[in-house]
């Protein structure tokens, strides 16, 4: 991996020994953003440890994507869904009962250098500051940038998980499943319990994948029990009679208003699979918004093809008192998460004097151990589902930035007149100028940025990232900075 270091000239910080660096007041010990595995284990922890919590989550309720819904969705649907689903349960239980605070539906989308964090609920805006911030961002979906991804019909399986869990719905008609991972699989075997009708599963890993993941089968054979659920899935599979493809190339949806078919090439033979709805996926990265935003040092990893916050084993950012947690920093999974966000809630406590080293040392033991546990496989993971060259750098005539409609032609264009990043590019051709601040598309154009400018993505860098992280009403600004003068955490 290569670091890529951002400026913050400009910026204030929050002095080490902790005294205030603006002018708002300190409001808690440690505020944490994100309800996932990792945000809820670390409101659990901090607040267990006497720090005065708060949870500021953007859902309705508590889980994030993983256990979205956990707590309240039918049994039938838990079922379908598994144990791995349904363990989130013992969490949610543990963030009702530790005695923090939770703000459900509460959109963080600034985040200050000195720990300032702003929000809005109920359509009106509020400011905290913690001493401590944890951030669990959690992961987001890879963009699969091919031939035909912008038709209706077509989505990502995530969202169709997310249907499942918080309505019971399952998509009508023919599904093709096209990508690489494990969620896809997963996805897979989910909507055939639920009775849909699945009408192909394409993978797109390449089959030299299976030898790059030798080199770490030793490691993932210690993680037993990951490769058991994986061979579950497999043989559920093929139990199943669905058409199932490897090795697929050239994949393209066709269709002229809406997803009609899905085409593709294995071994040099062209097939077509009538679809309606076409779920894609090919894996995750970390959702680094927040972190970009604040201009802590990141690392692209060439493992996991994606942006990487540098934290120590407490989450601990460049930028004293923010820490990043779970798949937000890198993926490893959702007990991997959870073991980091209590790790980072013992550091918060241990920075704010409510625990000494002693005890802080023997508290992080378990998830020490847990965390280690679940990180032994992902090499192997990350090796034998790495998504094909042709998503993470697609042809010209393919549609990159689906907000502003920026073809890789037109990135690699920006490249050849002398665009030397993401931010140039985005100037000259308004590629990542859209609502979602370069999500979708950030990742890609960094890769083929890199690839046309014959440097590493490192050197290229990814999209400067400002508030707000997402769009909000014009007037929760002006009513913002018309009540600067009064209490901090009085809404507007």
């Amino acid at each position: 991996m290569n670091a890529t270091h951002h400026s913050t000239s400009g910026t204030r910080d929050v002095p080490n020994d902790g005294t205030p660096a603006g002018d708002m007041p300190f409001t808690h010990d440690l505020v944490v953003i994100g309800a996932g595995p990792a945000g809820m284990a670390a409101a659990v922890t901090g607040a267990r440890h006497g720090l005065n919590t708060i949870l500021l989550d953007e859902q309705p309720r508590a889980g994030g994507q993983i256990y979205r819904d956990v707590g309240v969705v039918s049994s039938r649907v838990g079922a379908l869904l598994g144990a791995d689903y349904l363990q989130g349960r013992a969490l949610v239980d543990a963030l009702a009962g530790c005695g923090a605070e939770v703000r459900h539906e509460a959109l963080v989308w600034d985040v200050a250098r000195d720990l300032t964090v702003t929000a809005q609920q109920d359509g009106r805006a509020f400011q905290l500051r913690g001493r401590q911030i944890v951030a669990a961002t959690g992961a987001m979906e890879r963009a699969s940038p091919l031939h035909g991804w912008t038709l209706p019909g077509v989505m990502n399986a995530g969202a169709a998980q997310i249907a499942l869990k918080s309505s019971a719905a399952v998509p009508s008609g023919a599904v093709v499943l096209a990508g690489c991972g494990p969620l896809l699989l997963l996805v897979a075997c989910q909507l055939l319990d639920a009775g849909a009708t699945i009408a192909a599963v394409v993978e797109t890993a390449p089959r030299a994948n299976r030898w790059r993941a030798l080199a770490h089968a030793t490691d993932a054979l210690g993680a037993f029990g990951h490769l058991a659920k994986g061979l579950h899935l497999l043989r559920r599979l093929r139990t199943s009679g669905v058409p199932w493809w490897h090795g697929a190339e050239r994949v393209a949806v066709l269709g002229s208003t809406r997803a009609e078919a899905v085409q593709f090439t294995v071994d040099g033979r062209v097939h077509r699979v009538a679809a309606d709805t076409v779920l894609l996926h090919h894996g995750v990265i970390p959702n680094t918004q927040l972190s970009r935003l604040l201009r802590v040092d990141h690392v692209w990893s060439d493992a996991q093809l994606a942006w990487q916050v540098v934290v120590d084993e407490g989450g601990q950012t460049s930028l004293p008192g923010f820490r990043i947690v779970g798949d937000g920093a890198a993926i490893a999974g959702a007990r991997a998460a959870e073991a980091s966000g209590t790790l980072a809630a013992l550091a918060a406590a241990r920075t704010l004097g409510h625990l000494d080293e002693t005890a802080c040392d023997t508290a992080a033991l378990r998830p020490q151990r847990l965390r280690g546990a679940e990180l032994r496989i992902r090499p192997f993971l990350d090796a034998l589902y790495r998504p094909p060259e042709w998503i993470t750098h697609p042809p010209d005539e393919v549609m990159v930035c689906r907000c502003e409609e920026v073809s890789a032609g037109r990135i690699r264009e920006m490249a050849r007149l002398g665009c030397q990043g993401p931010n140039q590019t985005k100037f000259f051709s308004r590629c990542g100028m859209g609502p979602c601040q370069g999500r979708m598309c950030g990742t890609v154009v960094t890769q083929l940025l890199a690839a046309e400018l014959g440097k590493s993505p490192a050197e290229v860098g990814s999209y400067r990232i400002r508030a707000p992280l997402k769009p909000i009403p014009l007037r929760t600004l002006a009513a913002l900075a018309a009540q600067r003068g009064d209490s901090p955490d009085k809404p507007v």
